[in-house]
C-alpha cells in the first residue's frame, strides 16, 4: 500500500477522533516513525506530505537526517544514551525521551541552541518501559530549570500492549492530567504545552484524550 493512501486513511481517523472530542485536526502533528524502513519508503512519506519524521536509534537516525537533512522536523523518539546526545544534538529539533537528570545535563552541556524536549513518563508502570514515574515529574522540571538550553514541550508516554481500550484510554488522561497540573505551574522552562502519546493501535484513542502529536510508524510506511 502507498504512503500517500495510508495518510489518508490515518487522517479520516484523526478526523473522526477529533470529533468525537470536539478538537481540530489542525493540532494533531502526525510523526512518521521511519525507523524500520528504507531511504526510498521515507522519501515516499516525505513526498506524500509527511513533514515530522521520527527515529529511535542514533544510527538510524544519522542515516536518515544525512540523507534529507532539513526537508523534515526531526524527533529522536527512543531511549537516549548519554555518550550518544553529541551525535545528534544540533540535528534533531524534539527528543522525545528525556528521562532523567544526566541526560539532561548532557544535552544542555552539547548544544549549541534551545532544545525542545519531552519528558518521557512511565504512566503504566511497566518495568519493560522506560520513563519517570508520575510523581517524580515535578521535581524533575524544577530540578532542570537550571539549565537554559532546556525547554520541555510536553509530556510523552507510551500505552501497555492490551486490547483493554479502558486501561489505554486510563493512562493517556493521566498524563494529560499531569500535564494540565504542570501547565498551572507556569514554568517558564516548561511550558508542558504537548502531549506526544498514541502509536500506530492506539492513536485514535489518544487524540479522544488529548495527544497533540502521534507517533505512526506501521500503519503509515509499514514495517
Amino acid at each position: 500500500m502507498d504512503v500517500s493512501h495510508n495518510l489518508e486513511m490515518i487522517q479520516a481517523t484523526i478526523q473522526e477522533a477529533c470529533g468525537k472530542s470536539k478538537r481540530s485536526p489542525k493540532e494533531i502533528n502526525i510523526i512518521g516513525v521511519t525507523k524500520y524502513v528504507t531511504i526510498e519508503r521515507t522519501k515516499e512519506a516525505l513526498q506524500a506530505g509527511i513533514e515530522h519524521l521520527g527515529e529511535n536509534r542514533q544510527e538510524g537516525f544519522m542515516e536518515k537526517y544525512e540523507h534529507f537533512g532539513k526537508q523534515a522536523t526531526w524527533h529522536f523518539i527512543g531511549s537516549l544514551q548519554t555518550r550518544k546526545v553529541k551525535e545528534i544534538i544540533d540535528k534533531v529539533d524534539f527528543i522525545h525521551s528525556l528521562d532523567r537528570l544526566s541526560l539532561a545535563k548532557e544535552i544542555d552541556k552539547r548544544s549549541e541552541k534551545t532544545v525542545n524536549c519531552f519528558v518521557q513518563v512511565n504512566v503504566s508502570g511497566e518495568e519493560s518501559k522506560h520513563g519517570m514515574k508520575p510523581d517524580q515529574v515535578v521535581p524533575f522540571l524544577e530540578e532542570i530549570s537550571k539549565y537554559s538550553k532546556i525547554k520541555v514541550v510536553g509530556l510523552m508516554t507510551m500505552a501497555p500492549h492490551t486490547d483493554d481500550e479502558q486501561v489505554i484510554r486510563g493512562v493517556f488522561r493521566d498524563l494529560a492530567e499531569l500535564r494540565n497540573a504542570i501547565k498551572e505551574e507556569h514554568y517558564q522552562h516548561a511550558p508542558c504545552d504537548f502531549l506526544s502519546m498514541g502509536m500506530s493501535n492506539d492513536y485514535h484513542l489518544a487524540i479522544e484524550e488529548g495527544a497533540t502529536h502521534i507517533r505512526i510508524g506501521s500503519k503509515l510506511v509499514g514495517s
